[in-house]
């Protein structure tokens, strides 16, 4: 049945999965971001884009949602570092805003695209299911936030409004401006010092998979209400693994040092500290958060995830990535 969506954060790698996956199951789509040149392609495919800033105190968001049936709510400001309060108005005041507009206007599904950052810790977890606890304290501002936004959306309702949560893991693919930019950057250094030798387990996605478990979690929100589900590729491959061959597809050689994790919490604290009193504008190179990611493990239980939407990987999220990286080659040696 053809439904009217609202996909927030649309211009993303994620954004833009989004609507071609709603395009192809014949949904009317309205697309909100903020890049121009994204909203062209946007527009090209079918959507009707709408260019914008939600968190700005003057955007009306009651006319995004009108005449909408469903919001599919990918806006969010994804960093492992930055001002406290930057979290709060994008990740936490921007989602609670949109989910009252939308009960306003009569919408009768929500969808939020959470995080399982809310479960990075300093401890390998292995095979997360929905029994599983979020870590306390959760490990930096976005962590927190992505938790607080999903707890406003998936609290009980008096009204029409049925909602739900999808948290994709590690996504790469066309659009990632997260986990293949930083990783050749690193790749493109002499030596990679990885934390406990790069032995920590991590589940890739491919954005193409994660956008057909939030479009299918949208089919199914009334069923699926107060709910969150962890999406992954499914295919736990080691932090080295990943650095060596994405080094290979990128024609780089680089020497693999194994950080002992004890110094590599020192240096995330002391690149933070100094981050904050710089008030420098990108993010360290090494975070206490980055940190949990790469030197522990962290895999899913995808029976959840296959029971409730029925999902099962179509792709291969480590080819994905390679495919990806021998383009960025290509690029920068033309």
């Amino acid at each position: 049945m053809s439904r009217r969506l609202l996909i927030t954060g649309a211009t993303g790698g994620l954004g833009m999965a989004l609507a071609r996956e709603a395009l192809l199951r014949g949904h009317e789509v309205r697309a909100t971001g903020r890049s121009h040149a994204a909203g062209e392609v946007l527009t090209a495919l079918g959507a009707e884009f709408i260019a914008a800033d939600l968190t700005h105190p003057q955007t009306d968001l009651a006319q995004f949602v009108a005449g909408m049936d469903s919001i599919v709510h990918a806006a969010a400001l994804s960093a492992s570092w930055g001002p406290k309060k930057a979290f709060e108005r994008h990740n936490v005041t921007m989602t609670e805003q949109l989910l009252n507009a939308a009960a306003q206007s009569g919408a009768l599904r929500f969808v939020l695209v959470s995080s399982p950052s809310i479960f990075a810790a300093y401890r390998d977890r292995l095979l997360i299911d929905e029994q599983s606890q979020p870590a306390k304290p959760p490990l930096n501002h976005y962590a927190r936030t992505k938790l607080a936004a999903e707890r406003l959306v998936l609290a009980p309702r008096r009204d029409a409004l049925h909602c739900c949560a999808i948290r994709p893991r590690a996504l790469v693919g066309p659009g990632d401006r997260v986990i293949l930019p930083k990783l050749a950057e690193l790749a493109g250094r002499s030596r990679v010092p990885l934390p406990r030798g790069g032995r920590a387990l991590i589940e890739l996605t491919d954005l193409r998979d994660a956008a057909w478990a939030i479009c299918e979690a949208e089919a199914r929100t009334p069923q699926l209400a107060g709910q969150a589900i962890n999406i992954s590729g499914g295919q736990p491959v080691t932090v080295h693994d990943v650095a060596y061959r994405l080094a290979r597809a990128l024609g780089k050689s680089p020497r693999f040092i194994s950080l002992p994790v004890g110094l590599a919490r020192t240096m995330a604290v002391l690149q933070e500290q100094w981050g904050m009193l710089t008030r420098a504008e990108h993010e360290p190179m090494l975070t206490r958060y980055k940190l949990a990611t790469l030197a522990y493990s962290q895999t899913f239980d995808l029976a959840p995830a296959r029971h409730l939407l029925g999902y099962q990987p179509r792709f291969d999220a480590m080819a994905t990535l390679l495919a990806q990286a021998q383009q960025l080659a290509l690029q920068e040696a033309s």
